[in-house]
């Protein structure tokens, strides 16, 4: 397979990974870290994905071995992933593992990385216009030190799959906020209904006929929509629906 199609074919698969806007976060850090080192020129590479808001970082690495590092480097706060949005020099271009530097910054992620074999290792922030989600880590060895021209490549990779998962994120958010709408409303239509049939049967206004439904859902600690329900569907406690009870 020519490299060309082997760059097709990943953003084909990134691109399907939240299809129709369903969110698959650990599908897509997949895809990415495992088709990346064959068309990059590195051994390795891992995703972590750390949106915030509430929502916990998650990683998925090339090979078990590196996912593992990774994750507990999540735990660690350490590795290059964890400040891609910094300008330090040694995260711009692939960062020796042994150096003084590097065991200084990471000193459990350094060696835990050297141990795997891989001695350089360079974090690619995952961008979108207003944050940045996470990173694409790549490692190397002494003799497969990404090119310029790998690394930028990566970065394009990086920053498509950031705009992937977050449209795929903000999809989501708006189906459930669609779907928060349509049940506020459909609860809005039950309890006009039960209002309506206390009104008549009682000889109430709309005004008084509510607030005896809030009262008595109230008194019962039960809730509104619930018990406006039941008054619309003919079975409510009678003294509810019923003046002379």
């Amino acid at each position: 397979m020519t490299p060309q199609q082997q760059l097709a074919d990943l953003f084909v698969a990134l691109a399907g990974s939240s299809q129709d806007g369903a969110l698959d976060v650990p599908g897509t850090l997949a895809v990415l870290a495992c088709g990346s080192p064959s068309l990059l020129g590195t051994t390795a590479s891992s995703v972590v994905y750390d949106p915030g808001g509430g929502e916990g970082p998650q990683a998925s690495g090339s090979d078990p071995d590196v996912t593992d590092l990774e994750r507990e480097a999540l735990s660690w706060r350490e590795g290059p992933a964890h400040s891609p949005h910094r300008t330090d020099a040694h995260l711009a271009a692939p960062t020796p593992l042994d150096s003084p530097a590097a065991r200084r910054r990471w000193p459990r992620y350094a060696p835990a990385a050297l141990a795997l074999g891989h001695t350089h290792v360079v974090a690619l922030p995952l961008r979108v216009p207003t944050r940045t989600l996470g990173a694409l880590v790549l490692f190397s060895d002494q003799g497969g030190v990404p090119t310029p021209a790998a690394m930028a490549l990566g970065r394009s990779l990086a920053d498509f799959t950031a705009v992937t998962l977050q449209r795929a994120r903000e999809a989501e958010d708006d189906r459930m906020l669609a779907g928060q709408l349509e049940r506020a409303l459909t609860s809005r239509v039950i309890i006009e209904q039960a209002k309506g049939v206390l009104a008549t049967r009682r000889s109430l206004t709309m005004e008084e006929a509510f607030e005896v439904l809030r009262s008595h859902a109230r008194s019962h600690r039960r809730l509104l929509h619930d018990v406006a329900r039941e008054v619309v569907e003919g079975h409510a406690d009678p003294a509810l629906t019923d003046p002379s009870v």
